[in-house]
């Protein structure tokens, strides 16, 4: 499997994969996600990796069907500014493929941050570790492994 799903069954928490088949020309990996799972694009959050001015890389989990307010994820964090994180970097630091991304079982703890709306919802869908294949989970849950803050990252729309 993936580092986040041997997590989550080494901490034998409640949890559900759910897979699809990938399409290589798919434009958005997140939307792709809610469309074959037939999930509400709100319920499925998309990991985001970005940089502090100080070189800190910090983990945003936002809903696929809107963007990431990297103001917003700055006051968040107590930064200055923030910005969008290069691919490689965040690849090396998590230890998964853009696009495959999941917030669990990552390389090295990042601090992590998961946009407010989530907390409406009984679960959310993140990425497992690989394109194709996402974990449903509670958000309470999914922030207290990854010793989450919440906060109002989000910003509606694409």
């Amino acid at each position: 499997m993936t580092p986040a799903i041997d997590l989550l069954k080494k901490l034998r928490t409640q949890y559900q994969v759910h897979s699809y088949s990938h399409d290589p020309k798919s434009a958005s990996y997140g939307l792709e996600a809610a469309e074959k799972l037939d999930l509400p694009p709100e319920r499925v959050f998309k990991t985001l990796l970005a940089a502090t001015e100080k070189g800190e890389l910090l983990v945003a989990v936002v809903p696929v069907a809107g963007s990431l307010d990297l103001k917003a994820l700055a006051e968040a964090a107590a930064a200055k500014k923030v910005e969008m994180a290069d691919p490689a970097a965040a690849q090396r630091a998590t230890g998964y493929l853009v696009g495959g991304i999941s917030p669990l079982g990552q390389k090295k703890r990042l601090r992590t941050f998961i946009d407010e709306s989530a907390g409406q919802f009984p679960s959310i869908f993140v990425s497992a570790g690989r394109r194709g294949l996402e974990v449903e989970l509670a958000p309470q849950l999914l922030a207290e492994l990854t010793a989450a803050t919440f906060a109002p990252i989000g910003r509606a729309g694409r």
